[in-house]
């Protein structure tokens, strides 16, 4: 038993909904979570900013003496090397493979789409994944840039004009082009998964990155021995790099019914 709490990062509060997974399948682990509030979004950064973020990020977790690493931020999962993930002192994830892995189980016709910001749909991490996975597949996809400000500008209502209006136009390209599996490639897009799947159609499978990674954290942790031996009673400590109230308005909106606990604001800059 290891009762060290699960580190997890993300640009923003999108990773919040990965957390939230986490909470379902693992009600008894503590969780730290942090959200670069003060920087967001990385998806619009250069490589080496979003790598010089994500070191801070996980610095920052590792002096919090956490026994297990999520980067639930797409961004970041698609730039920051593998190499270096292992050396890191213990167990890393982002949520590129456990996307990429569930999408080859569930595309009946081999053409799969790919949402992210600019940064992930760049990088290529997610057709590379795919591709060692099933040679023959047939990616589209496609940078999303303005999905993250609408999330958290609270336009995520079912029917919201904006949002709607926007999703056809990112998305004409993905549904024309026959997908019958799309990854949600940002911990935001969840929350627009409904408005989503009403313009791709109930036969396009939604994969959720935050929601599958947590699945395979859960078996990860039992397998490696690091789970704290607990089914229920997990706490979780959350940390941003501007102020609290931002967070506070948004977190009902991410977290759902685990929403609650407290919040403080520290200087990233200095890890």
């Amino acid at each position: 038993m290891d009762t060290r709490p699960i580190g997890v990062f993300d640009s923003g509060l999108g990773g919040l909904t990965a957390v939230r997974q986490l909470r379902r399948v693992l009600p008894g682990e503590d969780i730290i979570y942090f959200g670069d509030t003060g920087r967001v979004p990385y998806g619009s950064r250069g490589r080496q900013t979003i790598l010089q973020y994500a070191r801070q990020d996980i610095r920052f977790l590792l002096s919090q003496n956490v026994k297990f690493l999520m980067a639930a931020c797409g961004t970041v999962s698609s730039t920051y090397p593998s190499e270096e993930a292992s050396r890191l002192p213990v167990p890393y994830t982002g949520v590129v493979g456990a996307a990429a892995r569930k999408a080859v189980t569930l595309t009946r016709n081999h053409k799969v789409g790919v949402i992210g910001t600019a940064a992930t749909i760049r990088s290529g991490s997610y057709a590379a994944l795919l591709r060692d996975l099933m040679p023959d597949i047939q990616i589209t996809a496609k940078a999303c840039p303005l999905f993250v400000p609408l999330v958290e500008s609270g336009h995520v209502t079912d029917g919201d004009p904006v949002t709607t209006l926007v999703i056809e136009q990112y998305l004409t390209e993905l549904r024309d082009a026959g997908v019958d599996t799309l990854i949600l490639g940002c911990t935001h897009y969840p929350l627009l998964k409904k408005m989503i799947g009403d313009f791709m159609g109930a036969e396009v499978a939604l994969i959720d990155p935050g929601k599958v990674t947590a699945i395979e954290t859960a078996a990860a942790l039992d397998d490696l021995g690091l789970t704290n031996g607990r089914s229920e009673g997990g706490r979780v400590r959350y940390y941003v790099s501007d102020t609290p109230e931002a967070f506070q308005e948004l977190e009902t909106l991410f977290l759902g019914e685990y929403a609650g606990g407290p919040v403080e604001q520290i200087a990233i800059e200095t890890y």
